[in-house]
């Protein structure tokens, strides 16, 4: 009995140990991932900023994600294929780094020096790039009425992460000193 209670502590430390360190090194990695990824801004399509239950957030909707589904939709009316669940989405860049749509494409595409691989996934027949919603302090809708872009840093893999979200001159929305 004192040998199983042992036995139990030992598996309690190594499971604690297991968990903080899987928890520390995601949150590292996503550190990571805002420190050293490309920097590119999305144009978003219109968008519902409320939700009762969940508090003042922007839903957010990309204007690439149109172009996403045209294109999809382009290549299943002529391959007669289903639509692909996930995918990549090659990207050109302006010179502001906004990115534009130029084709849909493969992890392993070869890019152009101006071009960017993004990541999207496919839920409920919408096109997701990290998230679907900005969610900001109860009563700050305002700071974000003007919002046009996001920011999102993308890793080597071209993986997006929202960053902040921006007006039509590319000015970050929300800081405290508006």
């Amino acid at each position: 009995m004192i040998a199983t209670a042992k036995l139990d502590r030992v598996v309690v430390v190594i499971a604690t140990v297991l968990i903080l360190a899987l928890v520390n090194w995601s949150i590292w990695a996503k550190e990571r991932h805002l420190a050293e990824g490309e920097v590119v801004y999305l144009e978003l399509a219109p968008v519902d900023p409320r939700s009762l239950l969940q508090g003042d957030y922007m839903a957010l909707n990309f204007e690439i994600a149109n172009r996403i589904n045209e294109a999809h939709y382009a290549q299943r009316r002529e391959s007669g294929e289903p639509q692909a669940a996930d995918g990549h989405v090659i990207v050109r860049l302006d010179a502001q780094r906004v990115g534009h749509f130029q084709r849909l494409g493969a992890s392993n595409d070869s890019l152009a020096a101006d071009e960017m691989r993004l990541r999207y996934r496919m839920r409920n027949g919408r096109v997701r790039f990290a998230t679907d919603a900005f969610f900001f302090q109860e009563g700050h809708a305002e700071r974000y009425e003007s919002a046009r872009y996001g920011e999102f840093r993308v890793d080597e893999r071209g993986e997006p992460l929202l960053v902040s979200l921006h007006d039509d001159e590319l000015e970050k929305l929300g800081d405290m000193a508006r």
